[in-house]
C-alpha cells in the first residue's frame, strides 16, 4: 500500500463521514415533522490493492441509508380528520405532485374536507378509501372521498304512536264536523310527519268522547300540503276509534282509513297511528293510553321518518370506517380509509413533503382496509409524530465528527509522510 493510497483512503472516510452528518442533520430537522421516519447511514468497506494473497482495505463509502420504520408517538388532536396509523401501513393519496399525476403514500395524517368536498391532505392530494353506497355495499376499489358532497336521502313517515290520558269526565260533543273541529272534539294535540321528499307537515290529531267508554279520533292537516287541496282548510288523512274499560284501561284501538296525497310527492302515504299497550292485543291497556278522571294530556309522542340531512361531522373509527354525522340525526357509513402495504417499505422512493412513490424493488402497493394483514389502527383526532429521537440523533453526530476528524488525521499524516519523501532529494 502506498502513501497515495493512504491518502485516499483518508479522503474516502472524510467524504462517507460527510455524508453520515448530512443523514443525522436531516433527522434533527425534521424532528417535528409529521409522519416523518429517521434515516440511518449505512457504511460499507471498499478494497483497494493486493498484498501477498489478502486484498487489502482502500477505505469507506457511504453505501446508502436506511429508512426505520419504528412507530412514532402519537399525539391527539381534537380535528377528526386529523388521522394517525398505530403500526404498519401508509396512507394512499392521489393527485398531481411536482407536475407528476400519481398515486403517493405517506404517515402525514393531516387532512382536510376540500373546496369540492373531497378528503385531501396539505398539498392538496385527495386520500383514498373504499366507498359506501347508500346501500351498504362498499366499493371494491379505492378511490376519492367526496364527503362533503354527501347527503342524508329522506324517510317518510310510517308510524305515529303517542299515549294519553283522555278524561272520563269529558262532555259528550256534538257529532264530529271536520270544517269545525275545535268545537266538535274534547282534545287535540299535534304531531310532526315527513313525506317521501322529506317535508315536514304539521297534523292535528283530535279527541272526541262518544260516551261509554268509547273516543273517534281524527287526524288533520292543512289542505294547502295536499294535492288537491285547499290552503287553510284542514283535510283528514286518518281517523280511527278507542274503547277504554270502566278502570281507565285501553281496550282496543282501531283505525278505520290513513292515506295522504301529500303536494309533489309519492301518493297514497300511509301513516299508522297507535296509541300504546291495549287488552285486546294482550296488554294491561294501562302502559299506553288511558282514560281517567284528570285533565286530558299527551304523555309520549315518537314519530319516525326523517328531512334530508346535511353533513355536519364525520366520525372515524379504529378499523378506519369513516361514518357522517347528518343535521337531522342520521349517522350513516360513508367509506373506509385504505391503508397500504409493500412488500419492501424501506426501498420506496422519498420524494419530499412527507410523501413515497413506489419503485420496483418495493413492489406493488396492496391495498386494503386498516385490521387487516400488516396494517395497524387508525386513531382519529390525531397525528403519529416524527420518530425521529433528537438525544440519540446527536449523540451520533458527535460520533460522526470525531471519526470525520480521525480521518482528517489520516490525510494529513500521509501529507507529512509525502513531504517527508519530498524532502530526502534534500
Amino acid at each position: 500500500m502506498t502513501i497515495t493510497n493512504s491518502l485516499y483512503i483518508g479522503i474516502s472516510g472524510l467524504q462517507a463521514h460527510g455524508d453520515a452528518i448530512s443523514v443525522v442533520g436531516d433527522n434533527i430537522a425534521n424532528v417535528s415533522t409529521v409522519g416523518f421516519k429517521r434515516a440511518r447511514a449505512m457504511f460499507s468497506d471498499m478494497l483497494g490493492g493486493q498484498l501477498g494473497s489478502q486484498r487489502v482495505g482502500g477505505g469507506v463509502r457511504l453505501a446508502g441509508t436506511q429508512t426505520m420504520l419504528d412507530q412514532g408517538a402519537v399525539t391527539q388532536t381534537g380535528d377528526p380528520l386529523d388521522l394517525a396509523i398505530r403500526g404498519g401501513g401508509m396512507f394512499v393519496v392521489k393527485g398531481n405532485h411536482g407536475g407528476l399525476d400519481a398515486q403517493y403514500y405517506t404517515r402525514d395524517g393531516r387532512f382536510h374536507l376540500d373546496q369540492a368536498g373531497f378528503v385531501a391532505n396539505q398539498q392538496g392530494l385527495r386520500l383514498q378509501g373504499f366507498a359506501i353506497d347508500p346501500s351498504g355495499t362498499r366499493a371494491l376499489s379505492a378511490g376519492d372521498l367526496p364527503l362533503g358532497a354527501r347527503q342524508s336521502a329522506p324517510v317518510p313517515t310510517t308510524k305515529a304512536d303517542m299515549t294519553l290520558n283522555l278524561d272520563a269526565n269529558a262532555a259528550v260533543k256534538p257529532a264530529w264536523d271536520p270544517t269545525s273541529p275545535n268545537t266538535t272534539s274534547n282534545y287535540a294535540t299535534t304531531a310532526n310527519v315527513f313525506d317521501s321528499l322529506g317535508a315536514a307537515h304539521r297534523v292535528e290529531v283530535y279527541f272526541r268522547d262518544q260516551g261509554g267508554g268509547n273516543w273517534e279520533w281524527h287526524a288533520m292537516v292543512d289542505g294547502g300540503d295536499l294535492t288537491g287541496g285547499t290552503a287553510g282548510t284542514l283535510t283528514e288523512i286518518a281517523t280511527g276509534a278507542l274503547s277504554f274499560t270502566s278502570t281507565g284501561a285501553l281496550q282496543s284501538q282501531s283505525m278505520t282509513s290513513s292515506t295522504a296525497n301529500f303536494l309533489n310527492a309519492t301518493p297514497g302515504q300511509t301513516i299508522a297511528f297507535t296509541f300504546g299497550d291495549d287488552i285486546a292485543s294482550g296488554g294491561t291497556g294501562l302502559s299506553g293510553t288511558t282514560q281517567f278522571a284528570a285533565t286530558s294530556s299527551v304523555t309520549s309522542l315518537a314519530v319516525d321518518g326523517r328531512s334530508a340531512g346535511k353533513l355536519t361531522d364525520v366520525l372515524i373509527s379504529d378499523d378506519g370506517m369513516i361514518r357522517g354525522v347528518f343535521d337531522n340525526g342520521d349517522k350513516i357509513a360513508l367509506a373506509h380509509v385504505a391503508l397500504a402495504d409493500f412488500a419492501n417499505v424501506e426501498a420506496l422512493q422519498r420524494i419530499g413533503d412527507g410523501l413515497s412513490a413506489e419503485t420496483a424493488s418495493s413492489g406493488k402497493p396492496l391495498v386494503d382496509v386498516s385490521g387487516t394483514g400488516a396494517r395497524g389502527s387508525i386513531s382519529s383526532g390525531a397525528l403519529e409524530s416524527s420518530n425521529v429521537d433528537l438525544s440519540n440523533e446527536l449523540v451520533t453526530l458527535i460520533a460522526y465528527q470525531r471519526a470525520f476528524q480521525a480521518n482528517s488525521k489520516t490525510v494529513t499524516t500521509a501529507d507529512e509522510m509525502m513531504n517527508d519523501v519530498t524532502n530526502l532529494k534534500r
